[in-house]
């Protein structure tokens, strides 16, 4: 009884809550960048609208460009936004929207090699993005201000 009980309000609490959606993620919007030491890094994204968050990351130091990305978040089959990543325009690999709140969103891909965790976090013009992973591990973070 107590784990039917259980399963009921875990039940309850889900319909409760709304399925995230890249609406969710609008606070990503925006173009940010950093530079230290002569390296740059930019990344820009679009804000949602027809269902999706289009991006770009490029970085550099001086004038030449050392890598580029193509990004989206769209939702997936299931519904879940999920990011995409296409570094050096190559096929997209996809993480799911694992934990997000008005501030923060977490995507994962336990199968892929690295990163396997993409987390962003904004305080105010603050962006920062960090790489990982599956257990936090071989992080590596970047922090934009916006432009």
């Amino acid at each position: 009884m107590k784990a039917f009980l259980a399963l009921a309000a875990a039940a309850l609490l889900a319909a409760a809550s709304p399925a995230a959606k890249v609406d969710d993620l609008a606070w990503m919007a925006g173009q940010w960048s950093r530079e230290e030491g002569g390296r740059w890094t930019e990344e820009s994204w679009t804000g949602p609208r027809g269902g999706a968050m289009l991006g770009h990351s490029r970085s550099g130091a001086g004038e030449k460009l050392r890598e580029f990305e193509y990004l989206r978040i769209a939702a997936d089959a299931d519904g879940v936004p999920t990011y995409y990543a296409q570094p050096g325009g190559r096929a997209p690999v996809p993480f799911r929207l694992v934990r997000h709140d008005g501030t923060s969103a977490t995507f994962e891909n336990p199968a892929h090699d690295y990163p396997q965790r993409i987390v962003y976090v904004r305080d105010g013009d603050t962006l920062t993005a960090t790489i990982s992973a599956i257990d936090g591990s071989q992080a590596t973070g970047w922090t934009f201000q916006r432009r």
